[in-house]
C-alpha cells in the first residue's frame, strides 16, 4: 500500500540568492518524479523562504530519500538538513489511508 511521506527541507539562509544556478535542475528531477507517479506536490514555504515541503506517495520513504540525494540544492549545500516524515493522511479526496 503506498502512503504519503513529507520529505522537508531546511534551507541555508542565503538560499534564495544561490537557487538561481541549480533550479533548472532540480525543477527537472520534479518533474521526472511527477511524471513516475512518485511526487504529488512541491514548493516553499514564504515569509521567510527557510522550508521546502514535497509530498511523495511510495510505499516507503526510501523514494523520497533517493530524490533528496540526488537534489542539487541537496547535493550544492542549499539544503543546510532535510528529514523524510510518514504522514497518515486520513481526510480528503487525496488520503493514503481514508478514515
Amino acid at each position: 500500500m503506498r502512503k504519503h511521506f513529507l520529505l522537508i527541507y531546511h534551507f541555508v539562509p542565503d538560499y534564495i540568492e544561490r537557487r538561481a544556478e541549480f533550479r533548472s535542475h532540480h525543477l527537472t528531477l520534479a518533474a521526472a518524479a511527477t511524471d513516475a507517479g512518485d511526487l504529488i506536490l512541491g514548493g516553499a514555504l514564504t515569509d521567510p523562504f527557510d522550508t521546502g515541503l514535497l509530498l511523495f506517495l511510495s510505499i516507503d520513504k526510501s523514494t523520497a530519500d533517493a530524490f533528496a540525494q540526488a537534489d542539487p540544492y541537496v547535493t550544492n549545500g542549499l539544503v543546510e538538513r532535510y528529514e523524510v516524515r510518514h504522514w497518515t493522511t486520513v481526510a480528503g479526496a487525496l488520503a493514503a489511508e481514508p478514515v
